[in-house]
């Protein structure tokens, strides 16, 4: 008896599981999701507290690495210098989804008076200086552990796989290396199994918690890297006339730069931004030097426009100078592609953040002039890259510090959402595959 009594209860707990509804698996994602909230918030805690640099986060790295283990995923160390990669495989087979977290701090010291401040230091391109999460990459970390944790627990239930990417130098390698998504796309982390589609969020200072901002198509822009250096004839200071001053002419460089920004580019079919970030000449107040050199990015979201962008910033270097009898030598590295979203992705996957996150709290936006490495990625599957918000409710977006600044900050209270939203994608991306 007590031997029938069982096997109708095993049958009964079957029958169940697979009868289950998709809203009640959803529900039980988010309510485990609020289980662990304190424990995303300790994550993300340690994870600002003790920030790394690009191509260097081992710390970081370790800490994701034994917390997939533990999941009884399956871990791949060393992608890319640091990177980490763990497959959850589902009970059932499916589509294999991409989610997507970057774990690189930046070269900022902290100004933010939290309890959990960086006070870490670190070498950069020969200098010490100060570490700092300045932009919300510690959050993805944490939601994205957090969401590996909710959906390793319904592993029965999942009707495909989960490959969480946890990618090194989003903001940039080290002079000299490889690294960030470039890399990863490159030592095969798009295959075996190949990701079907992928997913990924970047946390908004601008943004109030609860919120995602999208756009289909172009989302974010290209980021090029342009160094120009004028050579000129060096004088003393007080006899002009007998030098050719390159500071003075790369001065004129940077205005016409803007000139073709405001004057010879169509900017009613996509905006252009050129900005000059560094600028290096000379040793002495009364020395006219031999050369001065420029360096700055140009972000564009249009292939076309960037090609064009390209070419004027050499005409105008170049001719400018020459104008002045200096020369100027233009050089100009890709660093990132356009992040663009899958337009029939994103109408596919907006409702279910919609239903996440109530139809109030999910909007269209404009094109982002911020770039993202994530766009190598959509190279090889259909993406879907969004805003999510991690401004304190009641805050005003204007006074809100931008990111890559000493003041950045988020709040804890955007989480939760970010780690509801990526169960709830893979969760119905693999309901509507299976139809």
């Amino acid at each position: 008896m007590k031997t029938t009594l069982s096997i109708i209860c095993l049958l009964f707990a079957a029958y169940t599981c697979l009868a289950q509804k998709p809203t009640d698996l959803m529900a039980l994602a988010f309510a485990k999701a609020d289980a662990i909230q304190q424990k995303t918030n300790e994550w993300r805690e340690r994870i600002h507290r003790y920030p790394e640099l690009g191509n260097r986060e081992v710390k970081t790295a370790r800490l994701v690495a034994d917390h997939l283990r533990s999941l009884g995923i399956e871990v791949t160390e060393g992608v890319a210098k640091t990177g980490v990669v763990g497959l959850l495989r589902g009970a059932k087979p499916g589509p294999c989804i991409g989610l997507r977290a970057d774990m690189d701090a930046l070269p900022i010291t902290e100004r933010v008076p939290l309890s959990f401040a960086s006070k870490e230091r670190a070498i950069y391109n020969g200098n010490e200086v100060g570490v700092m999460h300045a932009c919300g990459h510690d959050t993805h970390v944490a939601m994205l552990m957090a969401a590996a944790e909710v959906l390793s627990s319904m592993k029965d239930q999942l009707q495909g796989s989960v490959k969480f990417i946890f990618q090194p130098a989003e903001e940039g390698a080290p002079e000299g290396e490889e690294g960030g998504a470039p890399l990863m796309v490159k030592e095969g982390v798009m295959d075996n199994p190949k990701v079907d589609v992928i997913f990924g969020m970047h946390i908004s200072s601008e943004l109030e918690a609860g919120k995602v901002t999208y756009k289909p198509g172009a989302f974010m822009a290209a980021a090029d890297w342009f160094s120009i250096k004028v050579k000129g004839k060096g004088s003393h200071g007080s006899q002009p006339w007998r030098g050719v001053d390159p500071i003075q002419i790369s001065a004129q460089i940077i205005d016409g730069l803007q000139s073709i920004v405001s004057r010879q580019m169509e900017l009613t079919k996509a905006p252009v931004v050129i900005t000059v970030g560094m600028i290096n000449g000379g040793v002495r107040q009364n020395i006219i030097s031999e050369s001065c050199t420029m360096q700055g990015t140009i972000r564009t979201l249009d292939s076309e426009m960037q090609k064009i962008v390209h070419e004027k910033i050499k005409q105008t270097a170049t001719m400018i100078a020459a104008a002045s009898g200096a020369t100027a030598e233009v050089m100009i590295e890709t660093k990132t592609l356009v992040t663009y979203n899958t337009p029939e992705l994103v109408k596919q996957m907006v409702p279910t953040l919609e239903r996440t996150l109530g139809a109030a709290n999910v909007g269209d936006t404009n094109w982002v002039t911020g770039a993202e490495d994530f766009s190598y990625y959509g190279t090889k599957a259909p993406s879907f890259f969004f805003s999510l918000g991690g401004m304190p409710k009641g805050n005003d977006p204007i006074k809100a510090p931008p990111h890559h600044t000493p003041d950045f900050y988020v709040d804890n209270s955007g989480m939760p959402a970010g780690v509801k939203t990526f169960c709830a994608l893979v969760l119905d991306y693999m309901r509507m595959a299976k139809k």
